[in-house]
């Protein structure tokens, strides 16, 4: 698909062939979110030899996005006891890859001097999608940092909500800000007091009037702090959800609605009448939406909904992803092998 974007070279399965036999060679899986990058090494056989976490992948999210992922690839190697050299494919799975003009600052993210390798950048979801589902037809759910859902299907037809210009507005931050919108239109009741005393605790304020002024102010002037401080208050919204705050679980039903609005116009692309979804993310794991929606899957309008545990972590899913560019097969041996480290699970 369009959003998939792989370097130029190439390899045949004799050089394959020959370079399977040799011990040091690795790929490099990388899961660049809008808070964490994640890279893992793994050798030919699955076996993880290190994974490392830095700061945010997205240039949207973090202006030093370029040196967090360098630095976490080549701490990976070097954890690992291997050199550029050795690295014979890497994915890279990042937030914000929506577009061909997002290459413009996606590649120099991986660009490091003498990493000549197979490079595959694609959508952060393709990683997740990877791991999650190890490639079988489904969909998933990723509402954490960021909010995307994404498909494939049986005929391998990648879709995303965002082609049918539909959004989810499920991330972290958008569940913070309709909450303080929300007390600050004053629909609130007497369920919402310990949910308002908590986001003002949050914000080191003691009123509701004292909000106001904040907010009148930007509450922070920079978009990408801003953005990340209140993306922080997101757990204090879903927790409240689950302890019968009225307004909380307001705020989480409507992302709960536009995620099924999303799984349901992505699931009428699928021929089976069964369709397997899985759920990525601190948000949508959280234990009042993950319930929430569970039921509503039970009911669906298009299809009728599995619910799947992620088999794999979105970094895993990119290791699996670099292994196949390299035309190493996925056996279980090998799946054996990389579900032995803790960050590879699901």
């Amino acid at each position: 698909m369009w959003y998939i974007f792989s370097g130029d070279k190439r390899i045949t399965h004799e050089e394959r062939s020959i370079i399977t036999r040799r011990t040091n060679e690795i790929v490099v899986g990388i899961d660049g979110g809008g808070t964490h990058t994640r890279v893992m090494a793994v050798d030919l056989a699955g076996h993880v030899l290190s994974y490392i976490e830095n700061g945010a992948s997205s240039i949207h999210k973090d202006l030093e996005a370029r040196e967090n992922v360098q630095r976490a690839i080549k701490d990976a190697l070097h954890e690992a006891g291997r050199t550029v050299s050795h690295v014979q494919a890497l994915t890279a799975g990042i937030a914000g890859l929506d577009s061909k003009a997002d290459l413009e600052w996606v590649l120099p993210l991986t660009a490091i001097e003498g990493l000549d390798c197979l490079k595959q950048h694609v959508n952060d979801a393709v990683v997740a999608h990877s791991g999650a589902l190890l490639t079988d037809p489904g969909i998933i759910v990723i509402a954490g940092t960021g909010s995307i859902i994404y498909a494939a299907n049986e005929e391998r037809e990648q879709i995303r909500n965002y082609d049918l210009h539909h959004y989810a507005a499920s991330a972290a931050r958008f569940l913070a800000y309709d909450a303080t919108f929300e007390i600050l239109s004053g629909n609130i009741d007497d369920s919402d007091h310990e949910l308002v005393s908590d986001i003002l605790q949050f914000w080191d304020l003691s009123t509701v009037k004292e909000l106001s002024q904040l907010a009148k102010q930007g509450f922070i002037a920079d978009q990408r702090e801003r953005n990340r401080k209140f993306a922080q208050i997101a757990p204090l919204i879903t927790e409240a959800a689950m302890h019968n705050s009225k307004l909380a679980a307001r705020i989480c039903d409507r992302a709960i609605h536009q995620i099924m609005s999303g799984v349901e116009m992505l699931a009428s692309y699928f021929s089976n009448e069964e369709v397997n979804v899985s759920l990525v993310g601190s948000v949508v794991n959280s234990a009042y939406i993950q319930t929430r929606l569970e039921s509503k899957m039970s009911n669906g309008n298009n299809k009728k909904y599995r619910l799947i545990k992620p088999a794999f972590s979105p970094v895993a899913g990119a290791v699996l992803l670099a292994l196949k560019q390299f035309n190493i097969p996925i056996e279980q041996k090998l799946l054996h092998n990389l579900s032995q480290h803790p960050r590879s699970l699901g």
